[in-house]
Parts: structure tokens; sequence; C-alpha cells
């Protein structure tokens, strides 16, 4: 990629090199530039500032081998100004690693740490990264995970392995499962919800998602019991067949199960049930993955829970 960006903001003619073809255009900028924070990414984009071959394109566009991207000026942080990020959440998500190879990280994502900067936040999981493995120069995240999700967090240290991953996370190569504690009974019946997931905005600008059978996208997650707690609360398995944003929480509201902890989705007085038992976040876990490697073998890991979920269902299966 050659590039004509000098140390002073300008216009910047980014030319698109085989290996990022079919990677989207905000995905390929917040890569590029790192600091810039990604509302201001997606108001360039969205006046029409950024242009591929001297044409207006959409967020979504998928780039290809050769393209011009011109990218108008704004201020990139220079490499050796990072955000400085506090020691202890450094400390703490290097412990969090599971497995590392040249390729891939896997982390048991912390709940409350978000997986990128933005929206107010100054940095994430892949900031945090990049200042931990400062010779990484292809840091990127492989997927997400919601804020207070916890959890199996893959995090690629190669363009390879990314769209390696890529292209198995929209076939059925990777298996993802998630624990969670829900409200009431959950019938032995309900073993799939598919319900097709829409996304509108509050008046408080907050993104909700909603069932929409007319206008959604087809969602399926696939559900099993793991352990009942009388008519209170159940822990069950949810295995997304689709990745929808928000999808197994407003799966199990539309089962009629919300999550604990779930402030968007959740019931109030049952989550502060959970909280007086010590339970004070979102009750969702990202605890399973098997993923396929390039070499053909398989990655299977587990992540446990954190000491605040495990104690709060010891509390939960005490007598009374």
């Amino acid at each position: 990629m050659t590039t004509t960006a000098p140390s002073t903001p300008a216009v910047q003619l980014l030319e698109v090199s085989p290996e990022y073809a079919g990677q989207r255009i905000d995905n390929f900028l917040l890569a590029r530039l790192k600091g810039v924070p990604k509302t201001l990414i997606y108001r360039i984009l969205r006046k029409g500032e950024v242009r591929v071959n001297k044409g207006r394109i959409k967020p979504e566009y998928k780039l290809q081998a050769g393209d011009i991207v011109r990218v108008p000026p704004v201020r990139v942080p220079e490499r050796d100004e990072p955000v400085p990020l506090a020691q202890g959440l450094l400390q703490r998500l290097e412990a969090s690693i599971i497995f590392e190879d040249k390729a891939l990280i896997v982390i048991n994502k912390p709940c409350g740490i978000a997986v990128h900067g933005g929206s107010g936040l100054t940095y994430g999981v892949i900031e945090a990264f990049r200042q931990l493995r400062p010779d990484c120069k292809e840091l990127e995240l492989v997927h997400r995970l919601d804020r207070d999700t916890s959890g199996l967090l893959m995090i690629a240290k190669k363009r390879s392995m990314l769209r390696h991953l890529h292209t198995a996370l929209r076939g059925d190569g990777v298996d993802k499962r998630y624990m969670a504690l829900v409200r009431g009974n959950w019938a032995a019946s309900i073993k799939q919800v598919r319900a097709s997931l829409g996304k509108s905005n509050l008046r408080s600008g907050e993104r909700m998602v909603e069932v929409d059978e007319e206008e959604g996208k087809e969602s399926v997650t696939v559900f099993k019991v793991l352990r009942r707690f009388g008519d209170f609360a159940t822990l069950i398995e949810a295995k997304p067949i689709t990745g929808r944003t928000h999808q197994i929480r407003v799966h199990t509201l539309h089962a009629g199960h919300c999550i604990a902890g779930d402030t968007k989705y959740g019931d109030d007085d049952f989550s502060k049930e959970i909280r007086d038992l010590g339970g004070k976040r979102l009750f969702l876990h990202a605890y399973m993955l098997t993923v396929p490697l390039p070499d053909g073998g398989e990655l299977k890991l587990q992540a446990p829970v954190d000491d605040m979920w495990a104690k709060t269902v010891e509390r939960l299966s005490a007598p009374l």
C-alpha cells in the first residue's frame, strides 16, 4: 500500500493492495486511522468526503484490489503517542489471555471492558493490545462482544488469519456458545428461537434491536437448559447460528426470559434480586469456542466465568 500522507494533516491517497480486497471501507479506515474517533470516520464517510476511485461510497462498500481511496485531512496520532492506558488494565488483559500463537490471540474478556474505543471511550481491548504487542502491526479484532458481555474474544495478529476466520465465521465453521442466566423457568421445549431482527433508534439516540419479521434480518439461536433454580431463574446455553447485534439478549426476551443484569432488554426487578445476591453484571458469557485453523487443525477453548458470576450462582443454589 502506498500513501502520500505527511506528518501534518493532509489528503491521503491509499491504494488497496490485494490482501485487503473484500474488506469494508469503514473497517479499512478504522484500521488505517488508528486513534481517530470512530464517530469522525463515519461522519466523513456519510458526508462523502471519503472517495473511492473519485466516487462517493457507502460505509458497507467492499474494497477491490487497486482501488484508490481518498481520505480527507484528519488528525492521526503519531506512532509514538498512543493513548496512555492504566498499567492495571494492561496487566488485567495480559492475564486474560488463554491462547496465543504467531497468528492469533484469544482472551477471556472481562465484563465491563469495551472491545474498541468510540462512543465516548478512548480505549478498548484492541487499543490495549496494540500497546501490549507493539511489534504486531496487523492486530485486528476478529469479531466483537458487547461491553458488558464477558468471555472468549479472538484477536488476529496476522492479516491472513483474520481473512481465514472471517471466512469461517461467514460459513458454519465456527462454533460459539454462551451461558446466560435468565428469568423464570425456561421450558425444555424451547430449543430454538427463529426471529428476524431489525434495529431502531430511541429518542435518546440509543440503538435498540427489535424483532421485526417484515424488514429484519433472519436470526436463529439454539438453546439448551444447563441448570434450573426453581421457577426463579434458569442457566441456559445459547448457540447463535447467525451473528446479529444483541441477538441472544433479544431472542431470550422474545422467548419470555430476559437475561439478568441486562439494562437494555432486561427486567429491573429480576436484575435487582440477582444484584442483591452479589451479581452486579450482565449474566451473558461466551464460554466455549471451536474454530478451524488454516493448517486443517481445530482449536477448542473454554473460558471460566468470573468470581462474581460463580458466587452468585452458588448463592442461588443454596437452600433458603
